[in-house]
């Protein structure tokens, strides 16, 4: 099966973890959580955005057509401890963000790419805000403590 990663193919966890779910958008649609756990044979880097992957029990083309339009997700607990100054995006997501005064600035709902850099929605404190999640703006993130301060003024 081919896989669209959001982030650069060599890069993805795909290719490290061999245990994937796979989420069904019919699944999601019939009140259920559509996800079906899958063994991964092989995958690797393929082109400009994509995975090839090998799925246990998918064995011809007809049932990798079956696929088309699952959402591909991995376990975060099977995640490898990121590189020291690193975190990842989805650790992000339920963070406080504050100022440097200790304001509120929202709370991050999702991190997004943009074409420039990547950038975190927040919503609370009154309202909805982009903030870029970049080291120019970004003076400390404490995952333990769940909070962010951004160099960003709240009236922005």
């Amino acid at each position: 099966m081919r896989v669209a990663p959001f982030n650069d193919p060599r890069d993805s966890l795909l290719l490290r973890l061999p245990a994937w779910f796979l989420r069904s958008p019919r699944g999601q649609a019939q009140g259920d959580d559509g996800l079906r756990a899958v063994e991964v044979e092989c995958a690797r880097a393929h082109g400009a955005g994509e995975i090839v992957a090998r799925i246990v029990g998918v064995d011809d083309r007809d049932a990798a057509l079956a696929l088309e339009g699952v959402e591909v997700l991995l376990a975060r607990d099977r995640f490898p401890e990121p590189p020291a100054g690193e975190v990842y995006r989805t650790d992000l997501i339920g963070c406080a963000v504050v100022d440097p005064d200790g304001e509120s600035l929202g709370t991050v709902v999702a991190v997004e790419d943009h074409p420039a850099h990547p950038v975190m929605r927040l919503s609370g404190a009154g309202r909805a805000r982009l903030v870029p999640f970049v080291p120019e703006l970004i003076r400390s993130v404490d995952l333990v403590a769940r909070v962010v301060v951004a160099d960003w003024r709240r009236d922005w």
